[in-house]
Formats: structure tokens, sequence, C-alpha cells
């Protein structure tokens, strides 16, 4: 082989290795879950012991719970687990209360804000605050709200809700915020 096209053979690696993404990296201690019989870096950690959850279960009515509903829409952060955009079961009360608001009031407006913990590369944090900024905003399209009543923008790593560097911190940067806007 040439001298050029080992050249251009390495050059072409390292193109690649450069695209492709880049995943937070596994903090010590943290013990993976496996599902489906295959490790897919799903990382489990324990509900917040602040009283919102009994038994695994959040706390509060359900839609159409009457102040409940006013409770639940106060709740305006999703949080998501390590490197996923899929919204856990817990908050599909707090959507579903959110999506009933929007649709009540057909002049309200939100902002979806996607946020990621400091790992991972810039690029990459971007591109997953977005998809759960997405992940959101569709959820609540499917409960009918209009598309034109919900915008989404993504702040990676750059905005973090805690600074700190444990799982803790990590934990509370993973999320969405929803911005009410008039």
């Amino acid at each position: 082989m040439s001298l050029r096209k080992l050249a251009l053979v390495i050059a072409g690696t390292m193109v690649l290795a450069a695209c492709t993404p880049t995943t937070e990296p596994e903090a010590p201690g943290e013990e993976r879950e496996a599902v489906g019989g295959r490790d897919d870096g799903l990382v489990t950690q324990p509900l917040p012991d602040d009283g919102s959850f009994v038994d695994g279960q959040p706390v509060g009515g359900g839609v159409g719970a009457g102040e409940a509903d006013a409770a639940l829409v106060g709740h305006t952060i999703i949080y998501f687990d390590f490197d996923s955009a899929a919204i856990r079961p817990e908050y599909s009360e707090s959507i579903a209360a959110h999506a009933a608001n929007l649709v009540e009031d057909p002049g309200l407006m939100i902002r979806l804000e996607g946020h990621t913990d400091e790992r991972g590369s810039r690029e990459y944090n971007i591109g997953l605050g977005e998809r759960r900024a997405q992940a959101v905003r569709q959820a609540l399209m499917l409960q009918g709200v209009s598309a034109s009543q919900v915008s989404t923008v993504s702040y990676g790593e750059e905005r973090p809700a805690v600074t700190g560097s444990d799982e803790e911190a990590w934990a509370m940067n993973r999320r969405v915020e929803i911005i009410y806007l008039r």
C-alpha cells in the first residue's frame, strides 16, 4: 500500500471517529440496568425523597382532579435518565395537565428548554437536549396541543440548574423546563 493511500485511510478513520457521538461516561459506582438481555447504557437512580412519591408513585390526583391539576401544572420541570430522551412514566400526569391547560387556552404559548448534564461533547449534548424537548413537545401534541403553541430550544450543558460533578448534580441538570409565555 502506498504512503498516500495509507494517509487517506488514517485521515478517513480520524474523521469517522470525530463524527461518532460520545456518550456520557458512567460515573464511578453507578450500576447499569440490562434491558431485554442487553446493556443499553441505562442507569437507574432513586426517586427523590421529598414526599412527592409514595411507593414509587407520584403523589397527587389525576387529570380532572381540580386543585391537583393546578398543582401538576406547577411542575414545570421534566427530568430524564442518563443519556435518554424517554419521558419517565411519573411525568405523564403532569404533561397531561399542561396539555389540558394549553388546549383550554389556545392563546397560551410555551417554550420547552432542553438541558443535559456536563458529560459528553458540547455537540452531542445540544442534540440530546433537543431530543428531550421534542419528546415533551410530541407528548403534548398527542394530547391535542397545537404545534403553534409550543416552541423548543436546546441549551445542552450550557445552563446547569446545579453546579457539581456528581450524580446528584447531573440528575438535576438532565431536564426539560416548561416556560409559559403570553
